[in-house]
């Protein structure tokens, strides 16, 4: 088990210590409403509906206690109640920019990258099983327009008995400036299917490199692994809120020796339609190994980290680091790819490039120490971890078990303890510390079920690895063109134990490709995209993220 909490130079870093938003676009918040009605009437309704609300949202607080039963009170049976599709949701951080000094506070001062930076935002919206597409657009996190993917539908077309007939929006935005919102509305009810890739690269100054990140839909709880702040790394989180509510940020931080108590790291306030940077260095410096859990009250927030490493004057690399499953007795990762042994260990011998070897990273955030049972399987099956495939991680603190000594291969990691944990894989391009190299992180995912949807960028290397941990499954994946059509899907069959890589074309049927729309059957199959550079070290790994949900139903008691 690696512990190179510690850079090797023991040079310092600069502490920054306040926090500070870097704000987008504004958008509005919403207004207080009225209140109508003085009558008795009004005062009953207003407790029965809060006895609705909190029997849907599964509060504890019983009616009766609101309430007091009159004699001979009765309560009606638990039914289901539908709840309306909302507008699906995918905010996308904005292009990875170099921090231009660390002075006094924690927010990231930005200035342009290199003369050879591009970034892309590619967008893929799925019609219902009619085949309509639904209304969808990318706007400015305040909601100014930026461009439209599908118009909105004059009608929405009854799905037939038979087979789905899909059809698909597809729009490309190049260059990104900012963080960006691609959204689109539910149809019938039913909530649409969007998936948007941001993709950055470079190939000069600091940020030499490859990064890419699914947008994600946002949410009120996060965590991210594998952030790094020691001598040459940096690591900055990114807070975006796309809603019309104030959101409040708690940050908790993990590292190797435990929680890190960092007063900067509560109510952080992020307006409506801004983003606000954190350099986590001015809340835990000299971390290795640091996993941060996002959590947010009021808006929905998304998160990201930008992370990149400078060793001297050598690029190391730079990534997002995306939100990856939460804390569970099983976390498995896809799309690790690893280089040749031989070469990785010559490397990792180097001063300062303790960090340029795979490795997975293992945070336990509980109190009790997690014993994890390590396995990886390529393409012929379960291949034996040198250093071992047990570690012991304690309760509290993040933990790295290099992958050195595995062959060459592209490989699925399967992590298990009785103890829940949170996990990622670092996988490494590169192997002259005299060049620049590249890293990336693939982060723990939940198991591929109907119809994920998943964007793919336009150039460059694109492949998508897909494993079956044990028992047998069934992937299928058809591409989704520029052109709004999408194509014959193809089936593979795989064995439990395995890893499959298929290689992606730059065009299907004359078009593009945008995206895929990928399925799974069986037992249970984990996936991931993972993207590369022809001739350079760019690497970038994607987990694929869940499907849409379809219309949902909570349960609902009144009783009187």
């Amino acid at each position: 088990m690696s512990k190179d909490h510690k850079n090797e130079s023991g040079e310092s870093t600069e502490t920054p210590e306040s926090v500070n938003s870097r704000s987008g676009n504004k958008g509005e918040t919403g207004k207080p409403g009225k209140r109508s009605g003085s009558s008795s009437k009004g005062v009953i309704t207003g407790v029965l509906s809060a006895v609705v609300i909190l029997a849907a949202g599964g509060g504890a607080v019983a009616a009766t206690s609101m309430v007091p039963e009159p004699s001979g009170g009765t309560t009606m049976d638990i039914r289901q109640a539908d709840v309306p599709a909302g507008r699906s949701l995918g905010v996308c951080p904005e292009p990875a920019r170099l921090v231009s000094g660390t002075v006094v506070g924690t927010d990231a001062d930005f200035s342009p990258v290199s003369t050879t930076a591009t970034s892309a935002l590619n967008a893929v919206v799925l019609s219902n099983p009619a085949g309509t597409v639904p209304g969808s657009n990318v706007t400015s996190l305040g909601g100014e327009a930026v461009a439209e993917i599908a118009k909105a539908p004059t009608s929405t077309p009854t799905p037939t008995v038979g087979p789905p007939v899909l059809a698909a929006g597809a729009a490309t935005i190049s260059p990104v400036t900012s963080p960006t919102v691609v959204g689109a509305e539910a149809v019938g009810n039913e909530q649409a299917s969007l998936a948007a890739n941001l993709g950055y690269s470079a190939t000069d100054g600091d940020l030499r490199g490859l990064a890419s990140t699914q947008c994600q839909p946002p949410g009120n709880d996060a965590w991210l692994v594998g952030a790094n702040t020691a001598v040459g790394r940096t690591a900055v989180l990114n807070v975006s809120n796309a809603s019309e509510t104030p959101a409040t940020v708690n940050l908790d931080l993990y590292g190797y020796e435990g929680q890190i108590q960092a007063p900067g790291a509560r109510g952080l306030l992020v307006a409506p339609g801004t983003t606000r940077s954190v350099n986590l260095a001015g809340l835990a410096p000299g971390e290795s190994q640091l996993a941060v859990h996002v959590r947010s009250t009021g808006g929905p927030v998304a998160s990201t980290i930008q992370q990149s490493v400078l060793r001297g004057i050598a690029p190391g690399g730079v990534e997002y680091l995306s939100p990856g499953a939460g804390p569970s007795n099983l976390q498995v990762m896809s799309g690790v790819d690893i280089q040749d042994p031989a070469a990785i260990k010559a490397l990792a011998a180097k001063s300062g490039f303790a960090d340029a070897v795979p490795a997975l990273q293992i945070a336990v955030p509980g109190s009790t120490d997690a014993v994890v049972q390590v396995s990886l399987y390529g393409a012929n099956g379960e291949r034996k971890i040198p250093s071992g495939g047990v570690v012991t991680v304690k309760g509290g603190t993040v933990a790295t078990l290099n992958l050195e000594g595995v062959p060459a291969g592209t490989y699925t990691v399967r992590a298990s303890s009785d103890v829940s944990f949170l996990a990622a894989t670092r996988v490494t391009r590169g192997a002259k510390a005299e060049e620049a190299t590249d890293f990336a992180w693939s982060p723990a995912s939940a198991r591929l079920g109907s119809q994920h949807l998943v964007a793919v960028p336009r150039e460059g290397q694109r492949s998508l690895s897909f494993g079956v941990p044990e028992g047998r499954g069934t992937v299928s994946y058809a591409p989704v063109t520029a052109d709004g059509k999408v194509g014959k899907a193809v089936d593979v069959d795989m064995s439990g134990g395995t890893t499959s890589v298929i290689e992606l074309p730059d065009k299907s049927g004359g078009s593009a490709v945008a995206g895929y729309v990928v399925s799974a059957s069986g037992d249970p199959v984990y996936g991931a995209l993972v993207l590369g550079q022809q001739g350079r070290t760019g690497v970038s790994v994607v987990a694929i993220q869940d499907a849409a949900a379809g219309l949902e139903k909570v349960p609902v008691s009144v009783g009187y």
